[in-house]
């Protein structure tokens, strides 16, 4: 299987997280007020690791975001905070906090669906992910699915 499709393969399970919220692998619980926002942890050899969905109003915690539940929860199965070698699925593209942790975590790849021009750092309003500046920067793929991921967020917000 190529990149691309192993990409949008990957962004279909991180779809279906947006969509559904939370599996019995998953600790969370899903709240309607979340926006579905999904992120997929992969491991270097593309196992599923962790999921997340947004469970900022669910928890009250502001930095519940999708791609930090599941950097958290990657992590916790780790057991180690570098995450070198794994693969972040997530349906919109990561804001300025998350694209931060998934520089710190030391991801190696982050895959996104919809562009976030109001937020996004990966690209769309700064470009975080691939800054010079950092010591880590992670491939970006943005775009994957676009139309789809787009859909189910516009959906929420009508």
């Amino acid at each position: 299987m190529g990149r691309r499709q192993r990409h949008e393969l990957w962004m279909r399970r991180a779809l279906e997280v947006a969509v559904t919220g939370p599996t019995t692998d998953d600790p969370g619980a899903a709240d309607v007020d979340d926006v579905p926002v999904g992120a997929v942890l992969y491991g270097p050899d593309g196992t599923e690791l962790a999921i997340g969905r947004n469970e900022r109003e669910l928890t009250g915690d502001p930095t519940a975001h999708a791609e930090v539940l599941a950097l958290r929860r990657g992590a916790e199965l780790a057991g180690r905070w570098r995450l070198d070698g794994c693969t972040l699925v997530v349906t919109l593209e990561p804001c300025t906090m998350c694209a931060g942790a998934l520089v710190l975590a030391r991801v190696s790849t982050v895959v996104f669906g919809a562009w976030e021009p109001k937020t996004g750092a990966a690209g769309s309003l700064w470009d975080v992910l691939r800054d010079r500046r950092l010591n880590h920067r992670p491939e970006v793929y943005g775009g994957v699915l676009e139309a789809e991921t787009a859909a189910v967020l516009r959906a929420f917000f009508r």
